[in-house]
């Protein structure tokens, strides 16, 4: 089967196109490289299986000729929750980008699996949150609200695409996925910036008191899931939630990222207060899938813990912090 990514030199992208050319697949991805890497994907670069082209999903005409092969498309490319305030580029990229992807698949009628949050879920106090949670997020004039907004709105298109055009939709709920290739910013996730600051001998930001908690899923059980809701096809369209339940506090993520990284005595922890933040910026205070159907419907059980995850983790991370570093100036 030939698939379609977009994304794909991103953490996730690049990820799941190793696991499909793995498995036999063609792959034709796409990235604009705006977020993601060239390094993500050159171990493909020279494969007769695997094709790339630096496109932007905005530009419809170029994504279509070079997805006209695609037997399905899987959606990865998108712009982030704005945490210092310019939501412009989360609503106007990912919009247009689905909006895009999903022209494309009206030609005949290619399946569409498209990358969602657990965002979306927002302050839901009912917990864990199924695929017929409610959304209940905040006001308009928060701009970290706009990253949820425009994956609802996503949704919606993708559901309303179906109904009225016929082209088929999965549209997958990731909850805070990490391991090797991750960003290694914030847009990476929080573990992500914990390890760059133990592994400089920094302290560790902490957003609020560090009670809030999330569900981190290792990258291979996320490429598992992914790859099984790919090749699903009994619904027409249809939704699943893919993560970890494993639930853990911001805090205790810290110091676990603290021991791993073999440091000794206390963790170095800075905590920050959410006044300080840019765009009266709102936390979410509990995250935790119920992965129920995937569980029935795909089989999909993620199998790593987050100390076991972590161990590639911030081995990879060194591994690439010395990368950038020995790059000229």
């Amino acid at each position: 089967m030939n698939f379609g990514i977009t994304g794909v030199a991103g953490f996730i992208g690049s990820n799941l196109a190793d696991a499909l050319l793995s498995a036999g697949h063609e792959v034709v991805g796409i990235d604009n490289l705006s977020m993601g890497s060239i390094r993500n994907i050159e171990q493909n670069l020279d494969r007769s299986d695997f094709k790339f082209h630096q496109i932007d999903v905005r530009d419809l005409a170029a994504m279509g000729e070079a997805f006209s092969n695609a037997d399905r498309i899987v959606h990865l490319a998108a712009y982030k929750i704005p945490r210092y305030g310019n939501a412009i580029d989360t609503l106007e990229i990912n919009s247009q980008g689905s909006r895009n992807v999903l022209e494309l698949c009206r030609d005949g009628n290619r399946r569409l699996i498209m990358a969602s949050t657990s965002d979306i879920y927002g302050k839901n106090l009912n917990l864990p949150f199924s695929e017929t949670s409610d959304s209940v997020l905040g006001p308009t004039t928060i701009p970290r609200w706009s990253y949820a907004v425009s994956k609802l709105f996503d949704e919606h298109m993708a559901f309303a695409y179906n109904s009225s055009y016929g082209v088929p939709v999965t549209i997958l709920r990731f909850f805070g996925s990490y391991g090797p290739r991750q960003h290694l910013s914030w847009w990476g996730g929080p573990q992500s910036v914990f390890i760059a600051a133990c592994i400089n001998g920094e302290a560790m930001e902490i957003h609020g008191d560090g009670q809030q908690t999330r569900s981190f899923t290792y990258i291979a059980d996320l490429i598992d899931g992914i790859v099984r809701a790919s090749l699903y096809d009994a619904e027409p369209a249809t939704v699943f939630n893919l993560g970890n339940a494993q639930e853990v506090t911001i805090l205790e993520l810290a110091r676990l990222v603290h021991e791993l990284c073999g440091r000794s005595g206390q963790a170095n922890i800075k905590m920050v207060p959410y006044k300080t933040l840019s765009g009266n910026y709102e936390d979410v205070m509990r995250r935790i899938p119920d992965i129920t159907r995937a569980r029935t419907v795909l089989g999909f059980e993620p199998k790593v813990e987050l100390r076991e995850g972590l161990h590639p983790t911030i081995k990879w991370q060194r591994l690439a912090m010395g990368l950038v570093e020995a790059q000229p100036a």
